[in-house]
């Protein structure tokens, strides 16, 4: 109160209109402060007429300056009272205050104390109350540079991915005030700025708040031969003090593009590596660091320091909380690297910095996340996680569930290769290309071409910082297309020993190479660890220049992946779709691993001919001894079990001599009987008189969720046992 300098009220305010522009008495020091009618006001709170403080309230100074009220400071450096009227002056802050209060009452002037909810800015540490203080700051100006670093992106010489943040970008440059770049820090980059003393005789000394009475230099010995050319004096009648602020870290970062290379001096790596291409940060440091960056670079250097930004997403928590220490929900890296316990996380906690409550709310927040601790995950599970993550746009909610597994991804990955090297043996020598030979099988030209496909996949995705689309397409190849089909249809052509020497046999050794080779380069970028571990035991080809690394090895392109067939994808799509049908009727059965034979009736002869040849990878695929491929005109097979692919093509399974019918169904009939009494004893309950009214929505829908699922699982069943009773 003792710094208020103006009252403010709402110029649409009725009870105040006949006060605009009059003034009322300061109770302690007699000040004239005027009412002023200001919109910033809300006429619903309290009394609607508010005191305004320039010096000590962020929003009272901006109410301050538009109506050019003095600004008077009441605290300082100690929290004590300055400028204010005995008996106030030199008290403590809350002190003060409680004197305040007395003194109104004294003089008849108090009127009531009310609560109103408020926001007071407490120090996270020490938990004091901050208060507001106006102190001298350094500024630069950036009206000027705002609009040139805004013009390069709207010029397209600067590119912004996601475009989306292209906005904000403008949002923030074509509003952009003076920068305040000192702080009062007892770390950082002091500030090159010194206050000039005058030891000539009659010279008035100088105030802080002064401009002239600064200078600035790269050094003292400059600025003080900048302050003697100033004033006109010598240099001996000068004193330099430079000031004891430092520099904003984000002024200090957005050197970074040049200052690493040596500026302000023209070396040899400024002129090769300034400026770069492309920057990749968090999309929340675009202003207070990328715009930053691109302003002092356009200034100091006349050109940008990177033509591209990319801007990745934040990593929160799986549901998707920013991560705090006092919720205990920030993943360390290094935890999901090598994975921890729930003690050990809870261990974590109590050595940090956080107090006993907030330790406690931490460790039920642990508990309830991570109820067995963190498993072990690797650094390239993670890694790859959080490529494919990226997807989601501005967040990431880190689910370690799915880190793990692409650790189970990476297990994999090692089984593929342990099989591999054994079906490549010991003295195997990759031909010196990787163009076909001419007795590669069906699948193998298949297997090629979808990893041409992969690497097309690869390098669009890189060139449009599409990463979740590069890691999916890895994983797919990798997962269904190596691990899934090609190394499965292998198997047959190597368990035998008379075919291991065949023609057959080696071309599928060069294709499984050239798979291993190439799609551990695709990878090498998001998991670089197994990708280096299992390079290194694979040969290398005659007219390599044997790298010594993956890291260094040219990556996959366009001309070196020329192997893309697309008829024989569709083919092999297809057939794939007959495995599936084929595994799910196996499955419905019971069929595990006992072999039964296949049948495929197909509408279309184009059909019954791809089938056909592709029927030995078929049978790998389904555990069945053999497949035969009907034309329309051919009667379906009996005794068997049927699945419809699609309006083409259907599957039939031989059950007859594989299955006891009569023990089947008396298998199925008591599960028949427990389906029909759970179906009735839902119905029951639906029909009840007061169920509609009385029972809650999420539950109704439930158990009407339940009686369609037991109604298609009745379904199900009785159209088995009526299979069974025509094949008896």
């Amino acid at each position: 109160m003792l710094g208020d300098t103006g009252v403010a009220v709402h110029p649409d305010d009725p009870r105040y209109q006949h006060l605009h522009g009059k003034f009322v008495l300061h109770p302690f020091c007699q000040r004239r402060l005027p009412v002023v009618s200001d919109t910033f006001v809300d006429i619903s709170f309290g009394t609607g007429a508010v005191k305004i403080t320039p010096g000590h309230d962020h929003n009272d100074f901006e109410c301050g300056q538009r109506h050019k009220l003095h600004v008077v400071t009441i605290l300082d450096n100690n929290g004590c009272l300055i400028n204010v009227p005995p008996p106030f002056l030199g008290m403590k802050r809350f002190d003060g205050r409680k004197a305040v209060l007395a003194a109104l009452k004294d003089r008849g002037l108090f009127r009531e104390v009310k609560d109103n909810p408020m926001v007071v800015p407490v120090c996270s540490r020490s938990k004091d109350i901050v208060e507001p203080l106006l102190k001298p700051q350094w500024y630069v100006r950036c009206t000027e540079m705002g609009k040139e670093a805004a013009d390069t992106v709207r010029s397209g010489r600067l590119r912004i991915v996601p475009e989306t943040f292209a906005k904000t970008w403008f949002s923030w440059l074509d509003n952009i005030r003076d920068w305040c770049i000192s702080r009062q820090l007892w770390w950082g980059h002091r500030i090159p700025a010194y206050f000039v003393s005058i030891s000539e005789p009659g010279s008035p000394p100088g105030e802080d708040s002064d401009d002239a009475y600064w200078v600035s230099g790269r050094t003292q010995e400059e600025a003080l031969e900048k302050a003697a050319k100033k004033f006109g004096l010598p240099a001996s009648s000068i004193t330099l003090q430079q000031d004891g602020d430092v520099l904003d870290t984000w002024f200090s970062s957005a050197l970074f593009p040049f200052s690493i290379f040596g500026w302000p001096d023209e070396t040899e790596d400024l002129k090769v590596f300034y400026p770069g291409t492309l920057l990749e940060t968090g999309h929340d440091i675009l202003f207070f660091w990328v715009a930053r960056m691109v302003m002092l670079g356009l200034v100091l250097l006349k050109d940008l320091p990177f033509k591209e930004v990319y801007l990745h997403a934040i990593v929160r928590d799986a549901h998707g909380r920013k991560m705090s220490k006092s919720l205990g929900n920030v993943i360390d890296p290094l935890n999901v690297v090598h994975g921890i316990s729930l003690e050990d996380l809870h261990a974590q906690l109590i050595d940090g910095n956080l107090d006993a409550v907030e330790v406690e709310r931490a460790k039920q927040g642990q508990k309830a996340d991570y109820p067995d601790g963190i498993p072990e995950c690797g650094t390239d599970a993670l890694r790859f996680a959080l490529c494919a993550y990226t997807t989601q746009g501005r967040d990431i909610n880190l689910d370690v569930n799915r880190i793990l597994g692409y650790r189970h991804f990476c297990n994999k990955l090692w089984n593929a290769a342990k099989f591999s090297l054994r079906v490549l043996g010991p003295d195997f020598q990759p031909n010196p290309s990787a163009q076909l030979c001419g007795a590669e099988s069906d699948i193998d030209i298949w297997i090629r071409s979808r990893l041409s496909l992969t690497g097309q996949a690869c390098n669009s995705a890189f060139s449009a910082y599409d990463f979740p689309s590069a890691t999916s397409a890895i994983y797919s190849f990798w997962l269904y297309d190596l691990c899934d089909v090609f190394l499965e249809c292998l198997k047959p052509l190597f368990s035998s020993k008379c075919q291991e020497s065949s023609e057959a046999a080696t071309a599928a050794r060069q294709t499984l190479y050239t798979c291993f080779d190439v799609g551990l380069r695709l990878l090498a970028p998001f998991m670089p660890y197994i990708s280096e571990e299992l390079y290194q035991r694979l040969p290398r080809r005659p007219s390599s220049s044997s790298p010594p690394s993956i890291s260094v090895v040219s990556y996959p392109d366009g001309q070196e992946l020329c192997w893309r067939n697309e008829e024989l994808e569709r083919e092999v799509a297809y057939a794939l779709t007959v495995v599936r049908a084929a595994r799910c009727l196996r499955n419905d059965y019971g069929l595990v691993k006992t072999k039964a034979l296949l049948s495929v009736r197909c509408e279309d002869e184009a059909l019954v001919s791809n089938l056909t040849r592709l029927a030995s990878h078929v049978c790998t695929l389904t555990l069945a001894p053999s497949l035969t491929v009907l034309g329309q005109a051919s009667q379906p097979p009996q005794g068997c079990a049927v699945a419809i692919v699609d309006d083409q093509s259907s599957v039939y399974l031989q059950l007859k001599g594989v299955l006891d019918f009569t023990k089947e169904i008396a298998k199925l009939v008591p599960q028949r009987d427990q389906v029909v009494k759970t179906l009735e004893r839902l119905i029951q309950r639906r029909s009840g008189p007061e169920y509609s009214s009385k029972v809650p929505l999420h539950v109704q829908q439930n158990d009407a969720d339940k009686v369609k699922q037991s109604e298609m699982e009745l379904q199900k069943i009785n159209a088995a046992i009526a299979n069974f009773e025509t094949m008896l």
